[in-house]
This record gives C-alpha cells, structure tokens and sequence, in this order.
C-alpha cells in the first residue's frame, strides 16, 4: 500500500473512532513512573511510518513540522499558512500536508472538535447562530538554532506583539499606543480539524489543505488549529503583527512544534 493510500485509510479510520457514540473505556490510572512510558509496540510502528514534512516525537509527546520563516514585517492573520497560500499574512510557510499533521495530532491521542462555524435555526436557513471552535488545546512553538547553534524552542507569542493603530492622521492612536508594546497573550491553540466538504459527486476536501488555513489568528472557519471564541478584525479587536526581531531570516527552515495539552 502506498504512502498516500495508507494515509487515508488510517485518516479515515481515526475520524470514525472519534465520532463513535459508544465511548471507549476509560484508561487504568497511571502509576507513578509510567506517564511517559510508551509502548514498544506503538514505537516500532511509528519508525516504520514515514509522514512528509511531519515527525512524531513520542518521548516529547508533540509533533514537529518542516517549516520556513515567510515573514518578519507586517500585519498577521496566520502563524502558519501551507506553500504558495497565504505567506504575506503568516509567520511560517510548512512543508506538509494539514491533513498529515491532523492525523500526526491523532496518533498522540489529540482529540478535534470544530472550527467556528455558522449553523442554520430553521429549515428555509435564514436564520443562523454561531457555533464556537472547540477541540484540544495544543502547545504552539518554534525550534531553531541560537546564536551558539544550540537548538532551542520558543513559545510562538514571542513573535508576535500589538499593531500601532493609525487614526486617520497618519500618526498612531494615542489611546492605541501601548499596544505597540504589548505581546500576544498566548501560545495555546484549539486543535479545531479544520472540516470535509465536497461539491457535487466528488470525494470530500479536507479544507485546510485546499484554503491554507493552518493555524490562524483571525477566524476563517476551516483552520486545522485556532484561538476560542470568533475573532476578526471588523471591530478593531484583533489587530497584531509579527515581532521579527527573534526570528531566523526570511526562508529559514525551523521547526513547528505541537505539542497537544493532554491528560496522563
């Protein structure tokens, strides 16, 4: 069986043991000494499973991805976007397939839920309410070599700080000022999975490998990881930029680490 055609298969099954009504028992408590023990079993299966762009790290419980630095000026949308999608608004360009790095997530137990989406009330949809992302909390950071040549890991709101808001004069608001100064909260995404769609008979896309949309600072609806709640920038409330100072230079290769947030 070929990479591509084992990938769907394990994909697809993955999906449909998570969407199970019946649940699955629950695992016997961990003694001490055994959170991080790992199976030998799940060890010599996963040396044999070779992912593009993806490596599975199961003795850091995280999942490290092929990247590039695309951008070290200008306004965020994106931490990360795949190639030739959406580079100009989004601090790293990946080397792998979304699809790929969801399955990695699933293989070290991550969990999906959704991203924000539309839902209609009423058969003749016209009336519509807004559904919430959801999904397993993940750890975002970036791993590249310092200044020593020591590899390092970085917490991705290090790279990113407050927009200096212009108010119509040119010059920056001076309400909106300290934000200049002002990092990003948080380096914890939702595992949301993006979505499978598909027009007329064909087989259904996974979105985030047609749109780009990897991990997202504003809200698209089809991102495979993103921030709770629905965010914009309609209303001025998300308006951020990268912090390039820390960064390699432009198309660096560095290291997207995910390290999902999950219990023993």
């Amino acid at each position: 069986m070929n990479f591509r055609a084992f990938t769907c298969c394990l994909f697809t099954i993955l999906l449909a043991a998570h969407a199970a009504d019946e649940p699955a028992p629950a695992p016997a408590p961990a003694t001490a000494g055994e959170t991080h023990k790992i199976a030998p079993e799940m060890k010599a299966a996963l040396a044999k499973l070779v992912i593009p762009g993806v490596k599975i790290n199961l003795e850091e419980r995280c999942v490290d991805v092929e990247s590039r630095v695309c951008l070290k000026e200008g306004m965020l949308e994106l931490i990360a976007c795949t190639k030739d999608s959406k580079e100009h608004e989004s601090i790293i360009m990946i080397e792998a397939k979304p699809s790929h790095v969801h399955t990695a997530l699933l293989l070290l137990g991550a969990k999906p839920g959704n991203p924000a989406m539309q839902e209609a009330i009423d058969p003749e949809m016209t009336r519509f309410r807004s559904t919430p992302p959801s999904g397993n909390p993940v750890g975002v950071f970036l791993v590249f070599k310092d200044a020593e040549g020591k590899e390092t890991e970085h917490p991705i709101n290090e790279f990113i700080k407050a927009a200096d808001q212009d108010d119509g004069t040119g010059t920056p608001n001076a309400e909106e000022t300290p934000k200049a100064a002002k990092k990003f909260p948080t380096h914890t995404f939702l595992f949301a999975g993006s979505i499978l769609a598909n027009e007329g008979k064909g087989p259904r896309q996974y979105l985030c490998d047609v749109n780009g949309n990897v991990i997202s600072l504003a809200t698209f609806g089809d991102e495979l990881l993103c921030l709770p709640d629905v965010h914009d920038h309609s209303n001025g409330a998300l308006i951020w930029e990268v912090d390039g100072d820390k960064l390699p230079e432009l198309n660096s290769k560095v290291i997207l680490r995910l390290r999902p947030q999950l219990k023993p």
